[in-house]
Parts: structure tokens; sequence; C-alpha cells
């Protein structure tokens, strides 16, 4: 096996675990230098791009750098190669190099950055700390001569229709009789023009989420063999996947807090950290957010967390958090380099057996704080 996934293809499965439609708005998220129709031979996964990751990616012969925290967090008013950021970017085009990030997607997706941290403090019980969007459901009802029902059933399963829980293909046929009447400049599959047709159809139904409701529907149009295709989309008020920041769960046994911080250094792999007691409580209910976690106070004390544990803590949120009674564990927003071997696994098994893309994670820490 010699062939090489595009660009765009290992984007293509990265979004299928991070869609973009899950990030921020105004999250700098994508692509952010070079080129996604380039093939890839090798995918190097870091936490942020800097200088010295730009050159390990060079001399590892990388294409294509994924990375959690963007580069170009904001608008660029020149590209000075006298300085690191300029020197990286030209480096970066020089060598054929792009990189694309994916930061809040990756936070709130299902199995991604929050979750990976919650398992590796062994959280149970777990659920979202704070929602930020529920996904619409749709239902599709599509109306089928029964010599296409099964082609037009696999093109709606493979473009994201009718998949729930772990379960695909999942639709409802009830057979019956349509009727048209082709006119005058008409093409049609059945009948003649000015004659009424009667046609043994069936009603296919399915679900579909909202961010494939136009795939879905251009899939159905491209194999139903009908010029004018009869459909109806419903939006249904079932309760579909809810998507969030930050994790809650509980320990297996509650300890004390200084037990806990040696918890937290232990199973994240950080020598030391900053901590604020808020209360004197054994700790059993865990509230983490990988990154800045100031804005996540309130919601941890509503979810009733004993402590909050989280990249990012103000000097004056910690007062907010002590005097409110909850503790608060501050390991450094390195602990999201927790991605690097997560996505790599990801990617890895996504690509295995398709092509020969090679994917490693960036082996240079970013972590700027030393204590001392």
């Amino acid at each position: 096996m010699t062939k090489y996934a595009y660009g765009h293809q290992v984007i293509g499965e990265l979004h299928k675990l991070a869609p973009k439609h899950l990030a921020y708005e105004g999250d700098p998220i994508g692509l952010q230098v070079g080129n996604l129709a380039l093939p890839v031979e090798k995918v190097m996964v870091v936490l942020d791009v800097l200088e010295p990751v730009v050159d390990e990616a060079i001399a590892k012969g990388v294409q294509l750098i994924i990375a959690h925290h963007p580069m170009i967090y904001r608008p660029l008013k020149n590209i000075d190669t006298a300085t690191s950021q300029g020197r990286m970017i030209e480096k970066l085009l020089r060598h054929n190099i792009t990189v694309y990030a994916a930061h809040t997607n990756l936070d709130i997706a299902k199995g991604g950055v929050n979750d990976w941290l919650a398992e590796a403090l062994h959280l149970e019980q777990t659920s979202l700390l704070q929602v930020t969007a529920k996904e619409t459901l749709y239902k599709l009802a599509v109306y089928v001569p029964t010599t296409h029902v099964e082609e037009v059933k696999e093109a709606l399963a493979a473009a994201g229709a009718g998949h729930i829980g772990d379960y695909s293909h999942c639709t409802f046929s009830s057979e019956g009789t349509g009727t048209f009447k082709p006119l005058e400049g008409s093409q049609p599959f059945l009948g003649s023009q000015g004659d009424i047709e009667h046609v043994r159809e069936v009603k296919l139904e399915t679900v579909l989420p909202s961010n494939r409701l136009s795939r879905v529907l251009s899939a159905m149009h491209n194999v139903h063999p009908y010029e004018e295709v009869a459909y109806d989309v419903y939006e249904l008020q079932n309760e579909h996947k809810t998507y969030g920041i930050g994790i809650v769960g509980t320990l297996h046994e509650a300890l004390s807090f200084d037990a806990f911080i040696q918890h937290v250094k232990g199973t994240l792999g950080v020598a030391s950290l900053r901590a604020v007691k808020g209360h004197d409580r054994l700790i059993k209910k865990v509230a983490v957010v990988g990154g800045d976690g100031n804005k996540f106070i309130h919601a941890a004390l509503a979810k009733g967390a004993d402590v909050l544990v989280t990249g990012d803590l103000y000097y004056h949120t910690a007062h907010d958090a002590q005097y409110a009674g909850l503790s608060v564990v501050d390991p450094g927003h390195h602990i999201e380099k927790i991605m690097k071997p997560r996505l790599c696994e990801y990617l890895q098994k996504a690509l295995a057996g398709h092509y020969a893309t090679e994917v490693m994670a960036s082996t240079q820490s970013t972590d700027p704080f030393t204590f001392h």
C-alpha cells in the first residue's frame, strides 16, 4: 500500500471526530497556512505551533501539522521574517508544510480533549459541565418506485441519514400508489406526457441531523430515478446529541484536598501546580476544563462540584471561587498535551487500511513555564 491521503482527506477524518460547527463563534480554527490539496506522507499532531515544532516537522519530513491551538489567533499586520513568528511562516511555506487547527471544536467534541482529561483523572458517571449546542434532528420522507428502494436507502445511509445510537440504516417503509401526470416539456422516468400514471411506490422514512441535511438531499437526488423527486422534511423535537464544554464526574473514592492534588499530578503528568482550597470537605465530584476555565466557576458550583480542574485561572477568579466554596486545581494549560497521543491514535485508526500516510505526535514541549 503506497497511496498517501491528501490533506483534505485527513482533515475529513478529523472532522468526523470534531466537526467545525462545534467550535465557538470567532474561534479561528481550520486552515492556517498551506494547501490541503497536496498528498500527505506524514502528519504531525501538536499542541502549539512554535518555531521548534516547525523545525521538528521539517526534520521528520512532515507535510501536514494538525494543531490544537491556532497559530494565527489574531489577524497578522505583517510577516516579519526577523521575528520567530515570521521565520516560522517562512519555513512552513518553503517546505510545503500545511497547518490546520482544531481548537474549541476538539474541546467540545464527544471523545475530545475534555473527555480525554476526564478519563485520565479516572472520573466516573460523567456529564457535560455546560451545554453549548443541541443538534436538531430532521425526518426525511421520500417516495421511491419499488425498483429503486434499496439504491436510495443505501445512498441516504452513506450520506449520514438513518444513524440512531449504535445503529445505521434505520428506516421505515410503507407501500402505496403514487400518481402523476407528465406535462409538456417533462422527461418522465415512467409514463407518457399528458397521461396520468399510477405507480407502486414506497414511502421511505429516515432521520438525520441538521448538519447532514444538504448532503443527504444531494445524495437522494443523485440516485433517485424521478425527474422531480417528491419528498418531505420535518424538524423533530426528539432529544438528540447535546454538546458542551467541560466534564463533570465523580471519583471512585473521595479524597482529601492534598490527596487529590497528588492524584492530579500523577494522572496528568505534572510536577507542580497551583491550587485554591475553597472548603474542608473531601473531594468526590470533579469538574474539568482543559483550557481557560475562568468562566466556569459558577457552572461547576451549579453542578455540585467539589473542585474544578482547569488549565488557566486568574488571580481574582481564584478569590471568587474560594469564597464561593469551590476548590480549584490549576495544573497549567499544557495539560491539553493529552490531545497529541489521543488524536494520533484516532487518526491512525481512521487512515489505516486505506492510506500509507503516517501519523505521529510532536515530541517538543511547548510549556513556557518553569517553577523554582
